[in-house]
This record gives C-alpha cells, sequence and structure tokens, in this order.
C-alpha cells in the first residue's frame, strides 16, 4: 500500500511541475474586453475552426498581443479588422465580406443544395418512369396464386 502511495505522490508532483502560470490579463479591463471582442469575430490561422480569442496556439497568443499593441494606439476596430485582413487575407475573418472574390463562399452551400435536389429530382423520375405498371397475365396470376397457396402450407 506504501508503494502506491509512493507512486500516486510521484505522479502528482510531476503533473505539478508541468503546469504553467496563468496569462495575465491586461493592465486595463476596458482594453482586454475590446481584444476579447475583436478577436471572437478572428479565425485562428492555425486551428482554422478556433476563434483567435479562443486558440492557444503560439500564433494566436503573438496575434492577441498585437491587436492588443493596436487597440493601445487607439485604432479603431474597424482599422484592426482592415489591418489583419490586409495582413492575413478575408481568411481571417468568420464573416467575410461579399464581394466578387466572395460569391463563390457565400454562394456556394445554396448552389449545391439547389444542384443535389435537381439531381434527385431527376432520379427520381428517372426510376419511376422505369419501373412503370406491368400487368400480369391470366396465366402468371395463376402461378402467383399457387406458389402464395403454396408457401401457406
Amino acid at each position: 500500500m506504501k508503494y502506491l502511495y509512493a507512486i500516486l505522490l510521484v505522479l502528482v508532483t510531476c503533473g505539478a511541475a508541468g503546469a504553467k502560470e496563468a496569462a495575465p490579463l491586461a493592465d486595463d479591463p476596458v482594453v482586454e474586453q475590446r481584444l476579447i471582442a475583436i478577436s471572437e469575430e478572428m479565425r485562428c490561422l492555425v486551428c482554422q475552426n478556433e476563434s483567435l480569442a479562443g486558440s492557444r496556439s503560439d500564433l494566436a497568443l503573438d496575434l492577441r498581443r498585437e491587436l492588443r499593441n493596436l487597440i493601445k494606439q487607439g485604432k479603431t476596430d474597424a482599422e484592426i479588422r482592415e489591418f489583419m485582413v490586409s495582413r492575413y487575407g478575408d481568411f481571417v475573418l468568420y464573416r467575410p465580406p461579399v464581394k466578387p472574390s466572395t460569391w463563390l463562399l457565400w454562394a456556394g452551400p445554396f448552389g449545391l443544395m439547389v444542384l443535389g435536389v435537381a439531381v434527385l429530382f431527376m432520379y427520381l423520375r428517372r426510376r419511376n418512369a422505369d419501373i412503370g405498371t406491368d400487368v400480369l397475365t391470366d396465366e402468371e396470376r395463376k402461378r402467383a396464386d399457387a406458389l402464395l397457396q403454396e408457401g401457406e402450407k
């Protein structure tokens, strides 16, 4: 039992040794609130499915530090977004603007849905036409009845 406690103590100590200190917030809570609001609307370029505010990648930390500096310089939210888009492209925004270069991005899902419905409709029409309404002859009907009665026995 003592060995079990010793192993547990070693595991807990190793876990505590690897822990990092929490990153300090900005000196000014207003700056931090603006930083969070802006970075929630931006995509992490490493994680891609995570916001810049929630990402823990090194690049995200650097970008948040850059955003914090821009906020402290007195830049507006629009100027900060413009700076990020000029540097990283429209991909950095979760909601890119509607313009000719992003039309496919905005209309693509709807276009694929319309195309899928059209293909499904054509397939169903062809299938219904191929099935047809074949009528059994008297001889085929008698044979089917005989097979059904044979199966009931």
